[in-house]
């Protein structure tokens, strides 16, 4: 194996072993590690012709003490879960996501990137209705798979910051659709307008399907925006005045209010990503909100990102909007707010603070 960690970029590094189980008749069987990264699937089935699947995302890190960290691994069964549920397929349970996900680890050890490397090893688990059935309706067996990868980056420039542009001629999903589960279809969906702003150079962001005037998420990942006012001033007297704190560990101490904000809506997917760092936003004394976010109001706000597990925190440096011609900047460089989250979850993934929120599964002895 000759793997440059350094210059891995967010595309499909193949590992020694996949994990799989299937599910019959309502009865999972217990996971195994094959190296045949083939899975068998019968031509008519549900999977194929109704896209009936669904899957997750999460990551190992190697830590600054050598020890293994997955992060979140039981939230993410959860929400595989949830997506299993609203597909009306047989979810898998969250003891048997987890011994897989621990298998797929244990057998592609020699793939987990090593410290200070920027690259982690990303495990991707699958599920797909297997029944062969042509009439439209649920197949009930499945198919379990987890793929691990080592990644690098998802977006080439990674924390320094990247431009959007707002797309308002594609829907993505719909409200009290599948936006919040994590299924193949939402992902499809959303390629014509997400490749169309990716060859301009942009991240696209992606508004509500009803109206258009509000912010959903960007193409696969949720939406941050920071706000901020003096304590003297209410967040509706908001001017987007970029902060004059230069280093992250003065927000505290400056005389300014910070607001994290991010969308609400029925048609985009929790993000385990975000809700970490709403957490550690708190922590900190900054007001977290979750609400509907209209388009005009990135002029209120002072930083912006795109953040998931694939991206952690990728700020946004401008959103063009090119329907109304008008551009929101909110520098070359990301803000203090964003700079002190994202430094804050990279050092509890990788085990460089306490992780009093438990989030992490640590790893020192299975191998």
């Amino acid at each position: 194996m000759n793997i440059n960690w350094k210059e891995l970029t967010f595309h499909y590094t193949e590992t020694d072993y996949i994990v799989r189980a299937a599910c019959k008749n309502g009865v999972w069987e217990r996971p195994y590690a094959t190296r045949d990264k083939m899975i068998p699937i019968h031509a008519a089935a549900t999977g194929l012709h109704y896209g009936q699947e669904c899957f997750e995302g999460l990551k190992a890190f190697r830590g600054i003490d050598g020890k293994v960290r997955i992060f979140r691994m039981e939230e993410n069964a959860k929400r595989m879960y949830h997506s299993a549920e609203g597909l009306l397929m047989t979810p898998v349970p969250v003891e048997l996501f987890c011994e897989a996900i621990l298998l797929a680890l244990k057998k592609n050890i020699d793939f987990l990137p090593p410290y200070e490397t920027g690259a982690t090893l990303y495990f991707r688990p699958l599920l797909v209705a297997t029944t062969p059935d042509i009439s439209v309706g649920p197949g009930k067996d499945c198919e379990f798979v987890v793929v691990p990868t080592p990644i690098g980056p998802y977006f080439p420039n990674a924390f320094k910051g990247m431009p959007a542009i707002v797309n308002r001629t594609v829907d993505r999903a719909a409200p009290q659709g599948t936006g919040c589960w994590k299924v193949g279809g939402n992902y499809a969906a959303s390629f014509r307008a997400s490749e169309a702003a990716h060859a301009m150079g942009y991240e696209c962001m992606f508004t509500d399907s009803k109206t258009h005037k509000y912010i959903d998420e960007c193409t696969a990942s949720n939406f941050i925006g920071i706000r901020q006012y003096s304590k003297l001033q209410s967040p509706a007297q908001t001017t987007a005045k970029r902060s004059t704190v230069s280093n992250a560990n003065e927000l505290q101490q400056s005389d300014l209010i910070y607001e994290y904000l991010t969308p609400r809506s029925s048609a985009i997917l929790p993000s385990i990503t975000n809700d970490s760092l709403m957490k550690l936003a708190r922590e900190i004394g900054i007001k977290t909100t979750k609400r509907r976010i209209r388009i005009e109001e990135l002029a209120d706000m002072t930083e912006a990102a795109a953040c998931g597990t694939a991206c952690v925190i990728s700020p946004i440096t401008k959103v063009i909007d090119p329907d109304n011609g008008v551009t929101y900047s909110f520098g070359n460089k990301p803000g203090p707010v964003l700079t002190k989250l994202y430094h804050a979850l990279q050092d509890i993934q990788y085990g460089r603070t306490d992780d009093h929120h438990h989030w992490c599964t640590v790893v020192d002895q299975l191998f």
